[in-house]
């Protein structure tokens, strides 16, 4: 039998908190798949395999929820009683959390912690891949990621002159000059939004922070030059013909 003083409360929260996590898990992830937002938070390549995982959870939990056991609970201290309660609504208040509040993108705030272009990316195959569209003298339809790379291999101003970047990310200072410098910026994921790495094509502007703010998003338009400022991070940057403030897209990240 449930005695007084908490004990209610405390057979309740021992026996369902843990499924009522679960629950919050599972209900969660159908619900990011199903708004087409699980893509703020991994990789395509495991959205199959998180969804199944997802469903197969609700099962369990459904199970969990089906089973009776009789057991008696003995009577419990008053600060037990308030630290199972304030367990109790941790969890309903990280359930409403979920739901109600959006999901957002990764920020520059993130960038500069990881620091812009540092997390070795720059591949085989993002070089051969800017390899075949520099060859088509379609340099426009170079994203971020293969200019990145193409300025990690080589920071020839000759090679860049007869080229025009057209580039589109957020917009994020220059550790070096962030007065002068900002970066045009994306995330690349290789699993989830956990390893997350932040790169950038370089833009020399000096007063930028006057028409635009960190964070927005921006589709730029120039040729590479020797950067004017001699404290910026990177030798090349972009110097700007067209600055066009564009919405984030639908998928921020690059992979």
């Amino acid at each position: 039998m449930l005695r007084r003083n908490g004990s209610a409360l405390r057979y309740w929260a021992e026996r369902w908190q843990g499924v009522l996590l679960s629950l919050v898990v599972v209900v969660a992830t159908l619900w990011l798949g199903l708004s087409g937002q699980l893509g703020l938070y991994i990789h395509p390549r495991y959205f199959v395999f998180t969804i199944a995982m997802a469903v197969v959870g609700l099962v369990l939990v459904s199970a969990g929820f089906t089973r009776r056991r009789h057991f008696a609970v003995e009577r419990t201290g008053r600060v037990e009683t308030t630290l199972t309660g304030v367990g109790v609504v941790l969890l309903l208040v990280m359930g409403v959390a979920i739901v109600v509040v959006p999901p957002t993108t990764l920020t520059s705030a993130t960038a500069t912690q990881r620091e812009v272009n540092s997390g070795g990316l720059g591949t085989d195959e993002d070089a051969e891949q800017a390899a075949a569209l520099i060859g088509t003298g379609d340099f426009e339809k170079l994203s971020v990621r293969e200019w990145v790379s193409l300025l990690a291999q080589s920071s020839d101003p000759a090679f860049y002159s007869d080229k025009t970047a057209q580039v589109t990310g957020f917009v994020t200072p220059d550790a070096g000059d962030p007065e002068n410098v900002f970066y045009v910026a994306r995330f690349v994921v290789t699993c989830c939004a956990v390893d997350a790495q932040p790169i950038g094509v370089p833009v020399y502007l000096p007063g930028w922070q006057a028409e635009y703010e960190v964070d927005d998003w921006v589709q730029v338009t120039g040729r590479f030059d020797v950067s004017a400022s001699a404290a910026a991070s990177d030798p090349l940057a972009i110097t700007p013909v067209e600055i066009l403030p564009v919405d984030q897209p639908n998928d921020p990240y690059v992979y």
